[in-house]
């Protein structure tokens, strides 16, 4: 009975839209809420799929007589990936909830884990995102479950501990880390999760939290291949340039390079500025010079905007963090057997400031610290005001 009521509905609205795409669009985005509805108040196991994809079709813009064959065909796919997958979301923090909003709002059915900072989950809550109160009803609701948080120590809490995900995975689903982790870690719970049934991937992510508002992340994923193939639409949701580096674990490797050579830029242009200071050359002039030549890259941009500007919001990557990935990085290279002294230097320069503190600096004040420790002041003014840390 209800199937056919919500059947009715949606094939209404879309003789209402026509042809016309915004509206189109429109009766989508509420044939999508009506399948959130009967989610939450009519099947216990959701939907049936066969129902859910007629009620998204209904509407979806791929359903226009004479559209272009290739266009329809990739329109139609999304509708039914997001018809079959439910999307679970853990960690709400400055990406992860950047992350979760462009899943849902691209069509996903998403159950969350609240926390304490109301703000991320009322957000979510107004898109249509379901709150839970654990991990294991997370798991209890998704197919595919996204974790976001610091790294490896709280990947293990939520997936190991009391009322965490192994207690409510079903066989077939997948747990996405989209954090920083240990590859250590990730392969060894990668097995733990396989002997169940569930396939366990890496996906950590680059660049700011502007660019996962927005949808256009960089993901380096590790996983098998179909997996991948499985994900990749899901994924596609919230980044705009996907590699699939290679089997599980590979991801978490990858961003560790990625963030060694990173954080060793920004060591290096918080010496320089240091010794540039001391002798006579201010943050000003140097930057004139390195600015739009070879050395210039979108990093240094952001990196700088602290100390040119006293911006502290520009690259929002914090120095705790940094430090605990170069940590990662030194542990990898000891597991690999190779020496990496540039990387054990960044990794001091990093832990100098970490000890010094406040926990919520964020990485261009490395050049402060830096600074400092040599004699010179490279805390910048802001409005004519001098800025602290």
């Amino acid at each position: 009975m209800l199937d056919q009521i919500l059947h009715d509905m949606a094939a209404g609205l879309a003789a209402a839209a026509g042809e016309h795409d915004a509206l189109r669009h429109f009766a989508l985005h509420i044939s999508q809420g009506l399948c959130v509805l009967s989610d939450n108040m009519a099947f216990s196991n959701g939907l049936p799929t066969a129902i859910r994809e007629n009620l998204l079709q209904q509407c979806s813009p791929a359903g226009r007589a004479g559209a272009d064959h290739q266009e329809r065909q990739g329109r139609n796919d999304m509708t039914t990936t997001a018809a079959r997958e439910n999307i679970g979301f853990i960690g709400l923090g400055l990406m992860g909830h950047s992350i979760a909003k462009n899943i849902v709002d691209k069509g996903y059915p998403l159950t969350f884990l609240g926390r304490k900072n109301r703000k991320p989950a009322d957000d979510l809550l107004g898109r249509g995102a379901k709150e839970v109160a654990t991990s294991k009803e997370v798991a209890a609701a998704s197919d595919i479950v996204f974790i976001c948080v610091t790294g490896s120590r709280e990947v293990e809490a939520i997936i190991r501990g009391p009322g965490g995900l192994k207690e409510g995975l079903k066989q077939g689903c997948v747990v996405v880390d989209c954090s920083t982790s240990d590859p250590v870690s990730t392969v060894a719970l990668a097995a733990e999760l396989r002997a169940l049934g569930v396939d366990y991937v890496d996906a950590p992510l680059s660049r700011t939290p502007k660019e996962a508002w927005e949808g256009t992340l960089d993901a380096m994923v590790g996983a098998p291949d179909a997996v991948f193939a499985r994900l990749k639409p899901v994924i596609e949701t919230w980044a705009g340039r996907i590699v699939h580096i290679g089997d599980t674990g590979d991801g978490h490797r990858m961003k560790l390079l990625n963030n060694f050579i990173s954080l060793g830029y920004a060591a290096i242009y918080s010496e320089a500025l240091a010794l540039a200071q001391k002798v006579g050359i201010s943050p000003p002039r140097f930057d004139s010079v390195i600015r739009n030549g070879r050395m210039d890259c979108g990093f240094y941009q952001t990196f700088m905007r602290w100390t040119l500007e006293g911006d502290r919001d520009a690259h929002k990557f914090s120095i705790a963090n940094a430090f605990k990935d170069l940590t990662y990085l030194e542990s990898m290279a000891g597991a690999a057997g190779i020496a990496n002294p540039l990387g054990n230097a960044t990794k001091n320069s990093f832990a100098t400031a970490f000890a010094a503190g406040p926990a919520e600096q964020y990485v261009p004040m490395l050049a402060t610290h830096i600074g400092k420790l040599n004699g010179v002041d490279l805390m910048p003014s802001k409005d004519g005001k001098k800025q602290t840390i």
